[in-house]
């Protein structure tokens, strides 16, 4: 019991990622589904509206339970979220020209090529997070070991 238990603290951020990876990937899915297909509108323009969205829960959900982000100030607060905004902004790019290249270029199904996008922008989020918006600072590692 206690080697799993070491385990999980082990890969907790990990697993919490792609729990709440996983929801925001079927935030994207189903708003894109929603605004594309049943709506008719631009599979671009569903892609961006699906993105907003999703990155909006996904930014409530990195901060609190994926990398547990504890600002004091407002600055702060406002610093990390456009730090995430501005990192998510960049795999958009990759998101919409994985698309452009799928849907326009190969003449490929839009929810086909929309599931096989975000296994590629999961991915790149993660690693933008970890290393660029929820970095630990050394003061906060220091305050933490306090």
């Amino acid at each position: 019991m206690q080697r799993l238990i070491r385990l999980y603290k082990k890969y907790q951020d990990i697993l919490a990622y792609l729990i709440f990876g996983g929801l925001t990937t079927l935030v994207n899915l189903v708003v894109f589904y929603v605004t594309v297909t049943l709506w008719g509108w631009n599979y671009q323009v569903g892609n961006v509206w699906a993105w907003f969205l999703s990155v909006l829960f996904a930014y409530v959900t990195n901060r609190v339970w994926v990398f547990h982000s504890h600002f004091t100030t407002i600055k702060a607060l406002i610093n990390e979220a456009v730090s995430f905004f501005l990192a998510r902004g960049a795999t958009l790019i990759m998101d919409m020209a994985i698309m452009w290249i799928g849907v326009s270029l190969l003449q490929q199904n839009e929810m086909l090529t929309k599931l096989v996008d975000q296994v590629v922008v999961v991915l790149a989020n993660y690693f933008f997070s970890k290393w660029f918006v929820f970095k630990k600072n050394k003061a906060t590692s220091a305050d933490e070991q306090n």
